[in-house]
């Protein structure tokens, strides 16, 4: 898959700005992680683009939830790689992720949702949001409450927290206009 295929396809099944910007968040992240890791930075980024691409259609169906999005992806000629990793990525009915693109989607999927609530608090400047800010709000239960803390720490494995921070913002910082942040 093309680059720029995948914002198509993604915009053809979900119409929810805050699902496309979660999108294009988490993408960033899987590219930056993929790079630092020496990884397929495109096949990455598209994944982390496509992860959600049933989110709308099962309405928060989580039993149905990846399966959808398996189904989309392989009806749209997406590559089997492409489509089980979105498949799986749904915590709630997979587990056990040790290949390093499930476990960095994982976390990209996590701590996409802290990050921006770390730049909104910042008057939406992600050039104001550093790892020691993520880590500092990581530690606060009550803010981005929806975050799955756990989720994020299994990026441990691959590399520190303050790393995988530091990768996360830079790929935030050059997605600013996509997703809203200044």
């Amino acid at each position: 898959m093309e680059r720029d295929e995948a914002p198509a396809l993604l915009r053809r099944y979900v119409t929810s700005p805050s699902h496309i910007t979660h999108s294009h968040a988490t993408a960033a992240i899987m590219r930056k992680v993929a790079e630092h890791l020496g990884e397929d930075a495109l096949t990455w980024e598209v994944i982390g683009l496509l992860h959600d691409i049933d989110y709308d259609i099962v309405g928060g169906d989580m039993e149905r939830h990846g399966v959808e999005g398996y189904r989309i992806l392989i009806e749209n000629g997406v590559p089997e790689e492409i489509a089980d990793i979105v498949r799986r990525h749904n915590h709630m009915l997979f587990g056990d992720y040790v290949r390093p693109v499930e476990v960095a989607l994982q976390a990209a999927d996590s701590v996409s949702g802290l990050i921006v609530a770390c730049a909104l608090v910042k008057g939406g400047a992600i050039d104001e949001v550093t790892p020691r800010t993520v880590k500092k709000k990581f530690k606060e239960r009550s803010f981005a409450a929806g975050c799955e803390r756990e989720r994020i720490r299994m990026i441990e494995p691959l590399m520190d927290l303050e790393t995988f921070y530091r990768l996360a913002i830079e790929g935030l910082k050059e997605v600013r206009g996509d997703i809203g942040l200044g």
